[in-house]
């Protein structure tokens, strides 16, 4: 995955709801976040979530604890303006997730849409399954969306990694139990289909 100025630079020149993986609001992350966490007393982290609306649909469904990490400053800042007092009530991040620690902080549910798939090392992909374990409770949740088997060989101008359940599970490996997957498809800004693999696990 490339650094911070990349990611910079697609926020600052590129409208919110211009980037590819842009949706209006994220359903079947949601949906699934509520099935698997429906406590509002839980704590929720969006891993990439950036300029997702996401965080919007979490304070909406009354979570109380939620988090944001991205690799974008920018990113954040805008989200922070859109929610305006609301953004108060989030815990936000700004940082590589490959490179990040939590402190003490552990997590009930990590949602990641659309990062994982861009960590195209080896190394990199263990530096983030790592921080899961530190990061998750035991017995909290893991949801994940990557690039399905036909899914993008490359995204933002950067080769990506696709997944089906089992090679994704597989970069967890023991200690993670999962429990289930299904595939979506997710339309573009620019009117191309996306298939997406949504994958569920228990640490």
């Amino acid at each position: 995955m490339q650094g911070s100025d990349h990611w910079e630079n697609v926020y600052r020149n590129k409208q919110f709801d211009a980037v590819s993986w842009y949706a209006p609001h994220l359903s079947e992350s949601l949906r699934l976040i509520q099935e698997l966490c429906p406590d509002s007393t839980a704590s929720v982290i969006d891993i990439g979530g950036g300029e997702s609306t996401l965080v919007d649909d979490l304070l909406r469904s009354n979570y109380l604890d939620v988090s944001v990490l991205d690799i974008s400053a920018t990113a954040i800042d805008f989200t922070r303006q859109r929610l305006g007092s609301k953004a108060q009530d989030v815990s936000w991040h700004v940082g590589d997730i490959t490179q990040y620690d939590f402190g003490s902080k552990q997590f009930d549910l990590w949602h990641d849409r659309a990062v994982f798939h861009f960590l195209t090392e080896p190394a990199a992909r263990s530096a983030y399954v790592e921080l899961v374990r530190r990061s998750v409770k035991p017995g909290g949740h893991v949801l994940m969306a990557t690039f399905g088997p036909d899914g993008p060989l490359q995204c933002s101008g950067l080769d990506v990694v696709r997944y089906d359940d089992k090679s994704l599970h597989d970069e967890f490996g023991e200690g993670f139990q999962m429990l289930g997957s299904e595939m979506a498809e997710h339309n573009t800004p620019m009117g191309t289909r996306q298939q997406f693999l949504y994958c569920w696990c228990r640490a």
